[in-house]
């Protein structure tokens, strides 16, 4: 098949890049795989010729609306160079609705995948609300990474929901000594990285630490006791993962939390906010704890800085993360792709 793949896509960073470069990377061993991204960007020498951009401003508003439209068009112009099979857009608004107006003009099932922040947070805006419906209504197939997500697609005009988790790469473990307390993610509101400040002036004999870049480090930075550091943005998880002893996701919105799974892959235990996909991902008292409130959280790490009940969680953990291998992901949803083209 010849499929064309809509999103943000590396050199771009972020979670729906990462989950486009780890599809693409295990259905490229059967099929001829393309894909149109957020420009301007320079693709990697391995995949320069499958690589397609529309460039568009940075502006936060207009640069969504954009890539909709120019997006759209350029989707026509490749379908009419290469003939694609499948057209399958991440991230349910501006971006999917590209495949919708390309419909327009070409007769390809289209697949759209919910990522999370597209139902949690796009469809509560007035305009955003318009594309995500449109987009869930038009498309062949929706997949959702959780059965939260799920039920959010269905109530706004889905019909034909999918539900299939995000992959994770093998993680290498470093052999490192396990001793900080970590956040992975992007330093904005809704994933409360400030609530790791408050943990680290109750426990001030631990190490913690804040790894991503956003609008709060600076202010984080500012308000932070000695025994944080903050690492920025990385690339080297595994090496992260391998020296922390306990992983915190606070998240007050989250569609899926692939950092659990990438930290259970690596023995680490998560405790995690009880709130959107999380509770679909640490199951509570096995691989990690759940939280409801900040007690909850004091004492749910309490609890795991004894090592016997970290150590236990970590193994369960890794007996779980098997579950997210990248090639039976890739194959459930090419099974997808194959039942669109059926007659």
């Amino acid at each position: 098949m010849k499929i064309l793949m809509v999103g943000h896509y590396p050199p771009h960073g972020g979670g729906i890049a990462n989950h486009l470069d780890n599809l693409v990377r295990e259905l490229r061993e059967r099929h001829e795989v393309y894909i149109l991204t957020y420009g301007p960007i320079k693709p990697r020498d391995f995949e320069r010729r499958f690589v397609y951009q529309v460039r568009v401003p940075k502006i936060m508003g207009i640069r969504g609306i954009s890539f909709s439209i120019l997006a759209a068009k350029k989707i026509v112009e490749l379908h009419e160079k290469f003939r694609f099979d499948i057209i399958h857009a991440h991230f349910v608004g501006t971006t999917s609705y590209a495949g919708v107006l390309a419909r327009k003009k070409i007769r390809v099932p289209l697949v759209v995948t919910a990522h999370g922040s597209d139902l949690d947070f796009m469809s509560k805006l007035p305009l955003g609300r318009y594309f995500v419906k449109r987009s869930l209504i038009q498309a062949d197939a929706v997949i959702t990474v959780s059965h939260y997500l799920a039920k959010k697609a269905l109530y706004l005009g889905a019909e034909d929901v999918y539900i299939i988790p995000n992959g994770i790469k093998l993680l290498k473990s470093h052999n490192l000594k396990k001793e900080f307390i970590t956040f992975i993610g992007s330093l904005r509101e809704y994933k409360d990285p400030a609530i790791l400040i408050q943990l680290a002036r109750i426990f001030p004999a631990e190490n913690f630490l804040i790894v991503g870049e956003g609008p709060l480090r600076r202010r984080l930075e500012k308000n932070s006791p000695p025994n944080v550091r903050f690492l920025g943005y990385r690339t080297d998880i595994d090496r992260i993962l391998s020296q922390t002893k306990i992983l915190i996701l606070p998240s007050k919105r989250e569609g899926f939390g692939l950092v659990v799974i990438e930290a259970n892959s690596l023995k680490v235990p998560v405790i995690g906010r009880n709130i959107g996909g999380i509770p679909e991902l640490i199951r509570n008292k096995k691989n990690g704890i759940l939280f409801e409130n900040f007690e909850d959280l004091v004492e749910a790490l309490r609890s795991l800085l004894e090592k016997k009940e970290a150590r236990r969680m970590g193994h369960v953990g890794f007996k779980i993360s098997k579950r997210y291998q990248w090639k039976k992901i890739s194959n459930e949803i090419e099974g997808i792709y194959i039942k669109l083209r059926s007659p």
